[in-house]
């Protein structure tokens, strides 16, 4: 089984490219992030023509996380159950299913802007409930993934250069602490091998050549149970699918299963 996640940045803007991506990379479970659209504007006919069931949540704001499945898909939980708002909304940034043997969630966790902006402590608040929310389905003996966008770098080297971060969001202590937290859960972070560079990143920004000068960050993670690990093949970003235009600012990260 190939499962992969992917901030699409935009579902409507990047159709042509996601569908491309679809049909090349095969992937059996895509989790995506960041649909900029509700749940009933997803392109469902033109992704359902190549195979997949969809699970989709948004509310047409900056957010909005699916879930496309060819496995089967069943137990569709939309939203973060116990999880804060922000401006007196619960945003639509997390969806979990069961897609054949393997459970999966897609979520994409708050940006968190500025260390002093009220985003930062709802951005904390949100990993302090996906931790209470997923211990059940770590804890168990199925294969269970949570995937997507968690707009934290685990460590200094998953930033270009770390000196410029100083006293800014994704590498702060209280985000990487509450990655920790996640992982005492029962995940643990399945890594992508290295391809062209040493630290595979996963998104670059479009401005100042950023893709070109691999001026990244390694955000988009995979955070596995021990069963779910266990079956871990491969692992890998793919680069291409970042390559040229219309594309997301992010790549998606494939993992490939034995099960």
């Amino acid at each position: 089984m190939r499962v992969a996640t992917w901030n699409i940045n935009s579902v409507g803007a990047r159709l042509p490219r996601m569908l491309e991506w679809l049909e090349g990379a095969a992937p059996d479970v895509l989790c995506l992030q960041e649909l900029k659209c509700t749940a009933d504007a997803f392109p469902y006919e033109a992704v359902e023509a190549l195979g997949y069931q969809v699970a989709a949540h948004g509310d047409g704001r900056w957010n909005g996380v699916a879930i496309l499945s060819k496995v089967g898909l069943e137990d569709v939980v939309r939203g973060l159950e116990g999880g804060p708002e922000y401006e007196g909304v619960q945003e639509t940034r997390a969806i979990s299913a069961t897609c054949g043997s393997v459970r999966v969630w897609s979520v994409y966790v708050p940006n968190g802007r500025e260390l002093v902006h009220a985003h930062y402590a709802y951005k904390l608040e949100w990993l302090t409930a996906l931790k209470a929310a997923v211990a059940f389905d770590a804890a168990g003996e199925r294969p269970f993934a949570v995937l997507g966008d968690f707009n934290v770098a685990p460590t200094d080297k998953d930033v270009w250069d770390i000196t410029l971060f100083e006293g800014a969001t994704h590498v702060s202590e209280a985000e990487r602490t509450a990655l920790v937290e996640l992982g005492k859960a029962g995940l643990e972070e399945v890594m992508p091998r290295a391809l062209k560079y040493d630290v595979p990143f996963t998104f670059w920004d479009y401005r100042n050549l950023g893709f070109q000068k691999n001026k990244g960050m390694r955000i988009d993670l995979v955070m596995g149970n021990p069963a779910f690990n266990a079956a871990v093949k491969d692992s890998y970003v793919d680069r291409e699918a970042r390559r040229g235009k219309g594309t997301s600012d992010h790549a998606p990260v494939v993992v490939d299963l034995d099960l």
